[in-house]
């Protein structure tokens, strides 16, 4: 039998204390609380992290499985072809939350209306804003894609559909975050308390903490925008876009995944831009499934999230799916952007005048 009297802790044997932080605990550490309204976020977060795992194991298994590749032939509320997975996805978010006691009701942009849990409403005061999956152009090619989450309170006694309580600023978000399906399974979330990135690791079926307290760089030299589009935009995109094409230290990255060319800025610094077009100038994506939530993780970085004009947290919606332009990532870089739109504006008025 080995003498233990002489042992001593190595190195080692802290670093399984000290690598092996999970989700839920990390959030209860956040908080600083064990408070009934600390356990409700850590177990919120919990059942985030389980739908992240069965959609990660799901598409692990995409290419040999029936029903998980290609189209519906369906279409949902916003007039897109919705594939297979997105079902998928939105039904898993459902499901694990049905389970949870804690959601009255849940709003996806896969959902005409919110989808309410009437058993969970007496005691569940919250609502989960989600993007299913983010990026489902690049499921068949297997590309990385994602989901993107808020958390709100629910206010009222809101069981006639009509969300009303949802049309409100983005500064009240409990939490926002996404998980990211690549190389590796990625959590990255925010409470209000900065910004933590968490890795899946398979062998132990937990969100392990991979980097904590994250903060964007002021200026990166990613840009990242649909340049397809470029005849699309108003003349102020388009000179910003031919700016970064004439000075040096500029690369375009753009997957089609809002999710993954996000979390590269987030990571490296630069600006992602969706902006509105000459015919659509409301833009493409979802202020309460997309923009909202990024843009309370990347100020919780140090960051910025711009509609071009005014912050993203700041703009109050008026109906549940409403479409915002997007400009966010590095404050240096968004504040350019925004210099090319305010000039732009400012000419034409004088012009106009």
């Amino acid at each position: 039998m080995t003498d233990m009297t002489d042992y001593q802790p190595t190195d080692a044997a802290f670093a399984v204390d000290r690598d092996c932080k999970t989700l839920s605990r990390h959030v209860l550490e956040q908080l600083q609380s064990f408070s009934p309204d600390a356990q409700d976020l850590s177990a919120l977060m919990n059942r985030i992290a389980l739908a992240g795992k069965l959609i990660a194991r799901h598409l692990s298994r995409a290419g040999l499985m029936e029903s998980v590749l290609g189209f519906t032939g369906e279409t949902n509320v916003q007039g897109e072809a919705v594939k297979k997975m997105d079902v998928y996805a939105n039904n898993v978010f459902i499901s694990v939350f049905k389970q949870s006691g804690l959601v009255c009701r849940l709003a996806s942009e896969e959902m005409d209306q919110p989808y309410y849990i009437p058993e969970n409403c007496p005691i569940g005061r919250y609502t989960l804003l989600y993007d299913p999956i983010d990026g489902s152009s690049n499921i068949d090619i297997d590309l990385s894609i994602g989901s993107i989450f808020s958390i709100r309170r629910q206010t009222g006694d809101d069981l006639d559909q009509s969300a009303q309580d949802l049309l409100q600023d983005g500064h009240q978000q409990l939490a926002a975050g996404y998980i990211l399906y690549g190389p590796s399974t990625m959590l990255v979330y925010t409470l209000g308390q900065g910004v933590h990135a968490f890795t899946l690791d398979p062998s132990l079926g937990e969100f392990i903490l991979a980097a904590e307290n994250i903060r964007v760089p002021s200026h990166g030299p990613t840009y990242s925008v649909n340049e397809g589009n470029f005849w699309q935009w108003d003349d102020a995109i388009r000179d910003f876009t031919r700016y970064v094409h004439r000075h040096e230290g500029y690369s375009a990255r753009y997957s089609g995944a809002l999710v993954a060319d996000f979390h590269r800025i987030l990571l490296q610094g630069g600006v992602f831009l969706y902006p509105g077009t000459v015919k659509k100038p409301e833009g493409k994506l979802r202020l309460l499934y997309e923009s909202a939530p990024l843009a309370m993780l990347i100020e919780q970085a140090g960051g910025r999230a711009s509609t071009g004009i005014q912050p993203i947290l700041d703009v109050v919606p008026t109906e549940l799916h409403q479409r915002t332009p997007l400009i966010i990532g590095s404050t240096e870089d968004v504040a350019l952007v925004e210099s090319f739109i305010y000039d732009h504006s400012r000419r034409q008025n004088r012009d106009d005048g």
